[in-house]
């Protein structure tokens, strides 16, 4: 029998207006200051992206794009309309604001916004993708230490199971606060100092009540259990080349969890025995700040490098599937849920969004 393929139904090339942001801040090497969501029918999508101290919104037309390719199955865009544009009003950071994370509200129409600045001043708004004004309910919540000190890169998570539960690492502090809503539940301390991390989806018999986070810190995968007290909740390590740094972390809903870093390689590690289940070598020319398992089938991963490559392929066949290029180095990558629309943010101000289906 024939195995399932991933095939790319289109690639969309939209630039964010001069006008709203000509010349975005630089930001941190992770990649998470964009966050993509697919409206109704998928007509149109929303990219939320993080300059400076704001959030904005683009949203692209989804509508007829034709799909070409170049050598090696890379993808070549075709243009696509910018439908609306604007500014957040509900982010109002004093530092610059260096992750986006999207989740799905209450009904049809919510979406649960969340970001968190160099200090890890984390801020979340309930939004009606509706509707332009934005009038729901918003909560902030300041760092543990007040802000002091250096800021850092800073990331944010929702659980996937309990979207009043988020979790914020900020790198220098070396530390993961868990917080429901606006309380604080526990915080975690990392070994070293933690640059990707998320929730660990499995099956119910590893994770009963995904209380489990994979986080990335220097050369090691660290899991912790959110309920679990002994040895701050660590529960397991393991390590890496000594030197090599893991720079992204995301986990499958089936179990795999994946890691990449500056080994240019992914490693997909099993959660039932945390162990390794297969290994990527070359998938990337340069270091991986990104990585995201598909929607659609589970064995394709989603692999972004620190240059202007997203590559689409098998992660137990080490087989490449297609990919696209950005026209300078990336700012954003995020893909949305549940479905297999990848976007990259670029320096120059384009944004790219690959569609992807099972054949």
């Amino acid at each position: 029998m024939r195995p399932t393929m991933l095939a790319p139904r289109s690639l969309r090339k939209a630039a964010v207006p001069p006008v709203l942001l000509s010349d975005p801040t630089p930001g941190s090497l992770q990649p998470t200051r964009l966050a993509v969501h697919l409206n109704g029918a998928g007509s149109s999508c929303s990219a939320y992206l993080a300059s400076g101290c704001r959030v904005y919104k683009i949203e692209i037309s989804m509508d007829g794009a034709m799909l070409s390719k170049g050598k090696e199955s890379l993808l070549i865009p075709d243009n696509s309309q910018v439908i609306n544009s604007s500014v957040v009003d509900r982010c109002p950071h004093r530092s610059e604001i260096q992750s986006v994370a999207l989740a799905e509200g209450e009904g049809d129409n919510c979406l649960i916004l969340g970001t968190v600045d160099s200090y890890g001043h984390l801020i979340v708004s309930r939004l009606d993708i509706m509707a332009d004004d934005i009038d729901r309910t918003s909560y902030s919540v300041p760092p543990r230490d007040c802000g002091v000190g250096e800021g850092s890169w800073a990331g944010i998570c929702f659980s996937p199971t309990q979207r009043s539960m988020v979790a914020v690492a900020r790198q220098l502090c070396k530390s993961i606060d868990i917080y429901d809503q606006d309380i604080h539940v526990r915080s975690l301390r990392a070994l070293w100092y933690p640059s990707s991390f998320s929730f660990v989806q499995c099956s119910p018999q590893v994770n009963e009540s995904n209380s489990l986070l994979a986080i990335a810190e220097g050369s090691q995968l660290s899991i912790w259990d959110l309920r679990m007290n002994n040895n701050g909740g660590c529960v397991q390590r393991i390590s890496g080349s000594i030197g090599d740094i893991i720079y992204s972390v995301c986990s499958s809903p089936s179990g795999p969890i994946a890691i990449g870093g500056t080994d240019r390689a992914v490693t997909i590690y099993d959660p039932r025995r945390w162990s390794a289940l297969s290994r990527w070598v070359g998938c990337s020319k340069y270091e991986i700040t990104g990585l995201s398992f598909s929607s659609v089938d589970q064995s394709f991963i989603y692999v972004q490098g620190v240059d202007y490559e997203i590559t689409c392929g098998r992660w137990k066949e080490s087989e490449r599937a297609f990919s696209f290029r950005g026209d300078s180095n990336w700012l954003g990558f995020s893909k949305c849920a549940n479905t297999d629309v990848v976007a990259g943010w670029c320096e120059s101000g384009s944004i790219f969004i690959a569609d992807a289906r099972q054949m």
